[in-house]
């Protein structure tokens, strides 16, 4: 274990790639990614958030406990019943982890049920980690294992689940997420595209875990996919405090199931990158989780919110947009609040 969830709460399937990658500054790893290098082999510099920032990120924590604790609630209990009460949960680092937490809380809560948790990483254009497959699959039924995200954008990582899960018969490759604004995923707590606290900030909330690395050098063909500890920032570690945060808000009664998926994320995502004259939808970041990522770790060149008033939903957003001078426009968008866009450099 490394990283500072607890043991008891997630056995982490990743390996410890600390002090062997040198992190690199947001533009220089934004030039490399649009010249072609993958996102997973580089690290991103930590973003230090201001003393506003993290004002913003903790209003929206109290705020949107309670939304939360009932997505979170909700799709514990779809959990429960689809998997017949034997679930084996399996999120997706780094985002699905701390809701993979919550959801193995909130089935002890609702079913006294201590299941099975652990986080591996999948990769947008790589698939998923088979050595972590492996792993699991010697200890547990396909039939029983769950994957667990925290939201969806436009639902890339379904795709990729699913298409990675056509090696292992009998793997169930539907997602469970706490809010599915994209209409994708088998499970969720809601369909409306909620804010998440946990996607306001990096490392520093994820159990100061960086996202997953994956490249030959560093990650042999028997070892997991990588992952780096930010023990500097232990100081700063805010993970149990957005975990503790939403269980405090948990309540007896769980909520209905959601309601059907309304129209298609993805296709809304095309219709912006349309628009606004964007050739790689790569580029285009829909939904609250997705647009605060790109302002955290991106190249942002501007935010579409549907509207500029919403300081409940999007006041940390306003506010990192601020603090980094990037425009914000109201749109019509339907399935979102918010929407990044990320800049084209070679249309610079």
């Amino acid at each position: 274990m490394f990283g500072t969830y607890r043991p008891e709460d997630v056995t982490i399937l990743l390996k410890d790639i600390t002090g062997m990658v040198e992190p690199l500054g947001t533009k220089e790893r934004e030039r490399l990614i649009q010249q072609g290098r993958h996102y997973s082999e580089m690290l991103p510099l930590e973003y230090e958030p201001s003393p506003a920032y993290l004002a913003a990120y903790e209003d929206s924590l109290r705020r949107f406990a309670r939304k939360t604790a009932q997505a979170v609630q909700s799709a514990a209990e779809q959990i429960w019943l689809r998997k017949k009460g034997r679930p084996v949960l399996v999120s997706l680092a780094r985002a699905g982890t701390s809701i993979g937490i919550l959801i193995k809380h909130a089935l002890k809560r609702q079913h006294e049920a201590d299941v099975p948790h652990y986080t591996i990483s999948i990769i947008r254009g790589r698939g998923i980690d088979k050595n972590a497959m492996e792993y699991l699959l010697s200890r547990h039924k396909a039939e029983e294992l769950q994957f667990v995200d925290g939201w969806t954008g436009k639902g890339a990582i379904q795709r990729t689940l699913a298409n990675a899960l056509q090696e292992f018969p009998g793997v169930d490759a539907g997602l469970a997420v706490a809010a599915d604004p994209a209409g994708v995923a088998a499970i969720c707590g809601t369909r409306e595209d909620i804010l998440i606290a946990s996607s306001c900030l990096n490392a520093t909330v994820s159990g100061l875990l960086s996202r997953t690395f994956l490249r030959e050098d560093i990650i042999g063909a028997k070892d997991f996919h990588g992952a780096m500890f930010y023990r500097e920032l232990l100081d700063r570690d805010m993970t149990y405090g957005f975990i503790e945060a939403i269980e405090r808000a948990f309540s007896g009664n769980v909520p209905a199931h959601p309601p059907s998926a309304c129209g298609n994320g993805l296709e809304e995502a095309q219709e912006i990158a349309e628009r606004f004259g964007i050739a790689d939808i790569n580029l285009v970041k829909p939904g609250i989780g997705e647009a605060t990522r790109v302002l955290l770790r991106r190249l942002p060149w501007k935010v579409l919110v549907h509207s500029r008033r919403d300081e409940e939903n999007l006041g940390h957003i306003y506010q990192l947009a601020k603090e980094k001078e990037v425009e914000v426009l109201e749109y019509p968008l339907r399935h979102y609040r918010a929407c990044g866009l990320i800049q084209s450099l070679a249309d610079q």
